[in-house]
């Protein structure tokens, strides 16, 4: 049986691919010849130029906007893609947001939409992916490696990416028999604006020598892990967290 996912008509919905690392997903995931439903919340500008951006390269996408954490738009967002191409083959869950202040220091504002996006977004589009995608597909989920590092401040951040790995091994098993691997991608500092933004350079100078690589890594570094999970290379990996930080931890 052929366990790599379909390579004529393959589509990939990337959530929260306007930007960042998610747009670096979208094209790199384009450029190996999936067909890219772009998702965005609320930057329909950033997700149309990505469109147009991948389709100039000869790829074929779409935009899609959806609030992970709102279920309904979630399964609408699936329906269309559905409608679109006839089915979703390959789902990568992106979205998320950070904001970090010591336990101590957290409101529940901090706490409650960290979880919305983070833990309930992810959970939203696993459950439609469970029912919807495509026998022989792929799901890939953003962790991040700050679970293994637990530095201050990341105490809410990090529970939320942990859930997720924990959600992500039990969904190998009941997706048994339909040849649909999951596997968690754990990226540790990524020079994205996200992460730039407001960091003194010193401080970005430290975070990028604190792995062996001595470098920040690139959204191309992580997109290109996820598409080794994505594509016929990745069938056998299945289960697993990829920390992809140049040996951070």
């Amino acid at each position: 049986m052929n366990t790599s996912p379909r390579t004529s008509t393959r589509t990939a919905l990337v959530t929260g691919a306007s930007r960042g690392i998610g747009a670096a997903i979208a094209e790199r995931l384009a450029a190996d010849g999936s067909t890219v439903v772009v998702n965005y919340a609320g930057s329909p500008d950033e997700a149309e130029a990505l469109v147009g951006k991948i389709e100039q390269a000869g790829g074929r996408a779409i935009s899609a906007q959806a609030d992970v954490a709102d279920p309904a738009a979630v399964a609408r967002m699936f329906e269309a893609a559905e409608a679109a191409f006839g089915g979703v083959d390959v789902l990568v869950n992106n979205a998320g947001i950070m904001r970090l202040a010591s336990l101590a220091e957290s409101d529940d504002a901090l706490f409650d939409s960290q979880v919305s996006v983070n833990l309930k977004g992810t959970f939203n589009t696993l459950r439609e992916a469970a029912r919807r995608l495509r026998d022989g597909g792929r799901i890939i989920n953003l962790s991040s490696s700050v679970v293994g590092l637990t530095p201050a401040t990341y105490g809410v951040y990090a529970a939320t990416k942990a859930a997720v790995e924990a959600m992500s091994h039990v969904l190998t098993k009941e997706l048994r028999g339909r040849s649909i691997t999951v596997n968690s991608v754990a990226p540790g500092p990524t020079a994205t604006r996200l992460f730039l933004e407001g960091k003194p350079q010193e401080v970005i100078d430290r975070l990028a020598r604190q792995a062996p690589l001595e470098r920040l890594g690139e959204p191309t570094d992580i997109a290109a892990a996820v598409a080794f999970l994505a594509g016929p290379d990745g069938a056998w990996i299945n289960g697993q967290v990829l920390r992809a930080n140049g040996g951070i931890i």
